[in-house]
């Protein structure tokens, strides 16, 4: 069994205090995940997105905000239901995916906002 790549991109959480900085003044498009321990498709889903981080290092940036943690952010972008995945480009919300899917699913949803 091969050890994991801790080298790699990986999916870095932010909090309401750091959001600004580590989602909304990027230059890349940024991939926030709102999540929370007690969601079960949270978990599901937080193994495809750090795969996607590797795969897309240096084109999108994967980020995570714990919404029970992060409630103003949760509130300021209407994060109604867990998980949401905001696709932000410029420093601005372009494409919401709600719930839990599969890679190639998601990987055609986000190619799709960023074509």
């Amino acid at each position: 069994m091969t050890q994991p790549d801790t080298t790699a991109a990986e999916v870095l959480a932010v909090t309401d205090e750091t959001f600004a900085r580590d989602v909304r003044e990027q230059d890349l498009p940024v991939l926030v995940d709102f999540w929370a321990q007690w969601c079960p498709p949270c978990h599901v889903i937080a193994p495809v997105l750090a795969e996607i981080a590797r795969e897309r290092e240096g084109s999108l940036l994967v980020r995570k905000i714990n919404a029970d943690d992060s409630p103003v952010s949760t509130r300021d972008y209407g994060v109604m239901s867990l998980p949401t995945l905001l696709l932000f480009r410029g420093g601005e919300p372009v494409r919401s995916i709600v719930g839990s899917r599969p890679k190639a699913r998601l990987l055609a949803e986000l190619d799709a906002a960023l074509g």
